[in-house]
């Protein structure tokens, strides 16, 4: 039964009727009370002094009001009589991974070296979080934001692929840094709501300090996971030596274990070391949370909501508006149906964010196009106009810029638009201004040899059509002078011109057959004609066409070569997050 009565949105505003009553009940006695002038009147005086023959409309003015006054009530208070089925709204669990990036990530204790085992087991555990929200931070020192929180495999997978210590700016050890990035990224993106999971092999007293200062008065949670091994390996450098100290001796780094541990468990958190399997992960919860939230996923059932209905009450209550409304009013509401101008509504985001770090967080999530049109600086916006595949554009946002990285990618991005001499312009012009840019001039190489095989190809293609044409010129030539000769000599038959020659005309070879052959001659006369026409002037279709597809497919091929690592981007973005950072006033 209680399903046919109307679901109240807003039962609070029914306490105004009572009010509303007594405010009429009030006006319709004072109209009463005007109305004793009657009593007190003659009869003969009161069609002169009284306005006649209004008590009744009158009456029907307070009834009207009081229609009105019920009508915006009911409307306030949000009647509704259908339900509205809403998806409930999964628990997203958001977590931030944590990874040192120090040249000790490359000890080899574990095979092949630390670094790769933390790459592998991160793939495996954002593989097992499905479509939980996950981010990636990196750190030595300094901490820079990999990954936003996403759910994106694949670009996480194609990023965690190039990580290596060389990307970042500054040398160190910064693990609190790397924690407060997380913890800003976790306020940003998830309400301040989720978990880090720290991958590290040690962290010092200053790091330990830092991190308890950043997670003070939060309720965010600190997993660490140990890479490494107590024995330690030594890191190898690339000059085949290792990697030492001040005092020269081999780096030994070791896992400490029993010290990540305890602070760990100072902080209400949990540690575990890595392992091969999947042990870890469970140790720390994190296969568990993941379990738990899919077995809880179909038992949850759909929010039921109500429908407001109350905006259909505004009808009639703007046809009484209309009829109580004074000679001339209505035409004001005409007013109401023009269309105002448009106008730019202020985001949200424009209070906290300039235009170039609301670019690079559209660039972060994936989308270069929305980011080009909000980046100020030239080089950021020539960046998101390449990775968009508007070459033409970053061309164009990278020639603002006069520095060697600026001509080095105008230098990329016209290459990558099928304009050689521009992109060969464009490395040497940053080749003179740094020419230790060993990248750019491997590019400037590479077009060169593009530029040198094109030139090669359109010069063999026009001795090819050089040669076709003195060819058919020779053989037009030969067909005439036979036509000449077989006019010469018309009473000859093929049996004498048989006995003539003799033997001799089997030695002779078909491309130097006598012209007093008729036989010959009428069997050359066709060849002539089906080249003829490549000698009119009127059909130039007829010449060899240039070798577009060759010319293409060498293009190509080399774009291919040219280096499309995702490595040399995240080491221009760090770098410049570093600078921008040391230029903040402290």
């Amino acid at each position: 039964m209680s399903d046919l009565l109307p679901h109240l949105a807003r039962p609070a505003w029914l306490l105004l009727l009572p009010l509303g009553g007594w405010l009429l009940w009030r006006l319709w006695h004072r109209e009463r009370r005007l109305g004793r002038w009657q009593a007190l009147l003659p009869a003969a005086f009161q069609p002169w002094l009284l306005q006649g023959g209004r008590h009744r409309q009158s009456r029907l003015a307070w009834l009207l009001l009081g229609l009105a006054w019920l009508l915006a009530l009911l409307a306030l208070i949000g009647p509704g009589w259908q339900r509205l089925q809403q998806p409930a709204q999964l628990r997203s669990d958001p977590l931030v991974a944590i990874i040192e990036l120090t040249p000790q990530m490359l000890a080899a204790d574990l095979a092949p070296n630390r670094l790769e085992q933390t790459r592998r087991k991160l793939l495996d555990l954002l593989a097992a979080r499905g479509e939980a929200q996950t981010a990636i931070v990196v750190y030595a020192g300094s901490a820079h934001v990999l990954v936003p929180l996403s759910d994106d495999l694949a670009t996480a997978q194609n990023l965690l692929g190039a990580l290596t210590p060389s990307l970042m700016p500054a040398p160190g050890q910064r693990a609190d840094l790397a924690v407060q990035r997380a913890l800003a990224l976790l306020d940003q993106g998830a309400n301040g709501q989720g978990r880090l999971l720290l991958l590290s092999g040690a962290l010092d007293a200053a790091e330990q300090s830092g991190i308890r200062a950043a997670l003070a008065g939060r309720d965010n949670q600190l997993l660490l996971l140990g890479v490494g091994t107590p024995a330690g390996a030594p890191v190898p450098l690339e000059d085949g030596g290792f990697l030492r100290d001040a005092a020269g001796s081999i780096v030994l780094p070791r896992l400490h274990g029993e010290q990540l541990a305890a602070f760990a468990a100072s902080l209400g958190g949990s540690y575990s070391a890595l392992r091969l399997d999947d042990g870890d992960l469970a140790d720390l919860g994190l296969l568990a949370s993941r379990g738990a939230r899919r077995e809880a996923a179909p038992a949850m059932q759909p929010l039921a909501g109500w429908a407001d209905q109350g905006h259909w009450l505004l009808l009639p209550l703007l046809l009484l508006a209309a009829c109580a409304g004074r000679r001339g009013w209505l035409f004001a509401l005409a007013a109401l149906l023009i269309t105002p101008p448009p106008a730019m509504a202020l985001d949200f985001a424009d209070l906290w964010w300039r235009d170039d770090q609301q670019g690079r967080r559209l660039l972060e999530a994936g989308r270069p196009a929305e980011a080009a049109q909000r980046f100020s600086d030239p080089q950021w916006r020539g960046l998101a106009h390449y990775q968009a595949g508007d070459y033409a554009a970053a061309a164009e946002a990278f020639a603002q810029g006069t520095d060697a990285t600026a001509h080095y990618n105008r230098g990329n991005a016209l290459a990558r638009g099928g304009e050689l001499e521009g992109a060969l312009d464009a490395y040497e012009q940053a080749l003179r201004e740094d020419p230790q840019l060993e990248v750019a001039r491997h590019n400037r190489e590479l077009v060169a040899q593009l530029l040198l095989s094109q030139a090669q190809a359109a010069a063999q293609a026009a001795a090819e059509s050089e040669r076709e044409e003195r060819d058919a010129a020779e053989s037009a030539r030969a067909a005439a002078g036979e036509r000449s000769a077989a006019s010469q000599h018309p009473a000859q038959t093929p049996s004498d011109s048989r006995r003539e020659e003799g033997p001799p005309a089997q030695e002779t070879p078909a491309a130097s057959i006598p012209a007093s052959d008729p036989t010959a001659g009428a069997g050359e006369e066709q060849a002539p004609s089906t080249e003829a026409p490549r000698q009119t002037p009127a059909e130039p279709e007829a010449a060899p066409p240039p070798e577009r597809g060759e010319q293409r497919q060498a293009l190509e091929q080399w774009l291919r070569q040219i280096p499309d690592d995702p490595a040399e981007l995240l080491r221009r973005k760090f770098w410049y997050e570093q600078q921008q950072r040391q230029e903040l006033p402290r």
